[in-house]
Order: structure tokens, then C-alpha cells, then sequence
């Protein structure tokens, strides 16, 4: 028997290389501002860069229970170097939208299909992104309004609301393959 990959399963497989090079690119964003001895900002960013990881993990685990196949794909390289402190941060709003509209497309493939639990599965990434895309809003706010030439000022930020973020989507998230980090 011949099993046919239906297309949500195919976009989903795609969208675990989007989540694994969305981790990279939030790894290197740590990494220049570790370089630039920003270590609040810096860990913002590798945390961010294991939330995408897991939440390409989640997909993973996805899949595996569907029986559908999985794939791993090769990752371009990440952006490394920037023009300023600020441009990661732009990089990183700009990647959380796509990331967005990627997963609004997936639950309209996975409805097309009448795959009402892909689509189901989506609701919680649907709400993961609506915080991310406020929470580097917001950051960006912040580093615009402090300067690039008082980034002690957004560490001092994050640092001060790291308590303070956004709650987390009201669903529980899907388990990810191989358990969370």
C-alpha cells in the first residue's frame, strides 16, 4: 500500500523548517548580542531560540502520532551580523509576522482538507504567535525609545519584566518529540 502525504502533513513538514531556522537565527541574534555584552538581552534570545526549537518539536510529535512522515531538513544560515543593536530585534519582529501568516495558511490547508484536528492542533501556535509578535513589538518600542546608544536601558527592562510576560496561550501546548528543553 502506497501511503500518499496529504498536503497539510507536507506544508506542516515544511513549517518544521521554518520553526528550526527561526531557532537558529534566535541563536545567532544571542550570540551578537552575548558579543556585545548584553547578557539580558542575549538570554532573551536563546530562550526564544529553544521556544522555536521546541515548537518545531511539537510538530515532530505531530506527525509521529499521525503516522505521516517526518522530515529534518538542511537550514540555511542564519543573518549573523548587523548593522546596528537595533536590527536584530526589527529581524526578529519581522520573522514572528511571517511566522504568523505561515501558520494561519496551515490551518486554512489542514480546513481545505477537512483535517478539523490539524486545524485544532494549530489553535495553540495561533496564540503563541499573538504573544510573540506583541512581545517583540513591544521590544522594539523599548530599544527605540531608549536609543541604541542606551541598550543598558532595555536590559535593564527585561531584566525588570521578566515576570511580567505575556500569559501563556490558555490551550496547553502539544507535547514535543523527544520532550521539551
Amino acid at each position: 500500500m502506497v501511503v500518499v502525504m496529504a498536503d497539510f502533513h507536507r506544508a506542516l513538514n515544511g513549517q518544521i523548517a521554518s520553526e528550526l531556522a527561526a531557532s537558529n537565527q534566535y541563536l545567532a541574534i544571542a550570540v551578537y548580542y552575548d558579543a556585545q555584552t548584553l547578557p539580558t538581552l542575549a538570554a532573551h534570545f536563546y530562550r526564544q531560540a529553544l521556544e522555536e526549537r521546541n515548537h518545531a518539536m511539537m510538530m515532530v510529535q505531530y506527525l509521529l502520532d499521525a503516522d505521516a512522515d517526518v522530515t529534518i531538513p538542511a537550514l540555511a544560515e542564519p543573518q549573523n551580523r548587523f548593522e546596528d543593536e537595533r536590527r536584530p530585534v526589527e529581524l526578529a519582529l519581522a520573522q514572528e509576522r511571517h511566522v504568523t501568516e505561515q501558520i494561519a495558511q496551515l490551518v486554512q490547508i489542514a480546513q481545505n482538507e477537512s483535517d478539523f484536528v490539524g486545524a485544532q492542533f494549530l489553535g495553540w501556535f495561533l496564540e503563541e504567535q499573538r504573544e510573540e509578535v506583541a512581545s517583540m513589538s513591544h521590544l522594539l518600542a523599548v530599544i527605540d525609545r531608549a536609543t541604541t546608544g542606551n541598550l543598558l536601558l532595555v536590559e535593564d527592562y527585561l531584566a525588570r519584566s521578566a515576570g511580567l510576560t505575556a500569559p501563556e496561550p490558555a490551550s496547553t501546548a502539544p507535547p514535543a518529540a523527544g520532550g521539551p528543553l
